[in-house]
């Protein structure tokens, strides 16, 4: 290249990075050189030389499940009218191992600036190890992660979940059961939001029903609650887990919203058009990665992008309980 352009290598490098140490016509004469040559400046090495690349590596565990995909494309879509390029590592589990490789990879100074979704066990293990010289910002569950200092943006799902869990109450069920999905704390804001509200309104709490990310578990977790003539009402972890829970519920015999009044969590898109359609709560994952990107590259709070609530969107498959059934 500096051949070509007739200069030193080091005045190509000037040009490269825009330093003012070059006069307008020696400029010219090295771009007209990289446009007939079609070069293509090595991304990694240009940030070797001058420190963390200009781009960001998000790192997840997963990038099908709809929260993450969603927080994804959220840091893509805000990265890119700042010509900020967007890499993804997955993180195959909390194993150690796996957690030191994804953490060595962003610790690169080609791996630029870092957003953790840090939904579950693994992605928290990557934030925890992270070496202080990385800047990170993490995606977490509402009330952000215990003994983690860099910041931490969330959705307010407890709160949500106590709003779900009252609509269900204040139609009249007893009490309302809970399918939960996986959890970095094992304790998800979830079912904290509905364990509170059954507190407050001095509802039996019933055991929580485990399910894992997979819809088979959610849909074994149902069939168990379809076997207990007194459940009516049942909260799930996502709308995945909703409507595995209510293939469950059908496959007994048992209608919803007719038996059981079903809840779920996300608004996945699709979730109005069901039968019936869902009731669940709106999560803006999307805005949640916009607000992780923000934060990366501001400096202070005047960057920062403010984040609706999560809202509870009231459908076909939520209902008063039917009247048979003894309390």
């Amino acid at each position: 290249m500096a051949a070509a352009a007739g200069v030193s290598y080091q005045t190509v490098s000037r040009v490269l990075n825009d330093s003012p140490r070059v006069r307008p016509d020696t400029r010219r004469q090295v771009l007209e050189a990289i446009d007939r040559l079609g070069y293509r400046p090595n991304r990694a090495a240009r940030a070797l030389g001058l420190g963390r690349a200009r781009g960001v590596t998000v790192v997840t565990a997963d990038t099908t499940l709809y929260g993450y995909a969603s927080t994804l494309r959220g840091v893509e879509e805000a990265a890119r009218p700042l010509e900020l390029s967007v890499g993804i590592r997955v993180v195959e589990s909390a194993r150690p191992e796996d957690v030191r490789q994804a953490v060595e990879y962003v610790s690169d100074p080609s791996a630029g600036r870092v957003v953790v979704i840090a939904f579950d066990a693994a992605g928290a293990a990557v934030l925890r190890a992270l070496p202080d010289d990385v800047p990170a910002v993490a995606a977490a569950e509402a009330g952000g992660l215990p003994g983690v200092s860099r910041e931490t943006i969330f959705l307010d799902e407890r709160q949500a979940a106590v709003d779900a869990t009252r609509h269900l109450l204040e139609l009249g069920h007893r009490t309302v059961h809970h399918v939960a999905i996986p959890s970095e704390t094992g304790t998800s804001a979830r079912q904290a939001g509905w364990r509170d509200a059954l507190a407050q309104a001095g509802a039996p709490v019933p055991d929580v029903l485990a399910a894992g990310w997979e819809p088979r578990s959610a849909y074994q977790a149902g069939r168990a609650l379809a076997a207990d003539p007194l459940v009516t009402a049942v909260l799930c972890g996502n709308d995945t887990t909703a409507i595995a829970v209510r293939r469950a519920l059908y496959d007994a015999g048992r209608d919803v919203p007719g038996d059981v009044s079903v809840v779920g969590f996300d608004d996945v898109p699709g979730a109005e058009f069901w039968t019936p359609a869902l009731t669940t709560v709106r999560m803006d994952f999307a805005a949640l990665g916009r607000a992780c990107l923000a934060a990366l590259v501001s400096d202070d709070s005047a960057g920062r992008v403010p984040l609706d609530p999560p809202c509870l969107v009231v459908r076909e498959s939520t209902a008063p309980p039917p009247v048979r059934v003894h309390r």
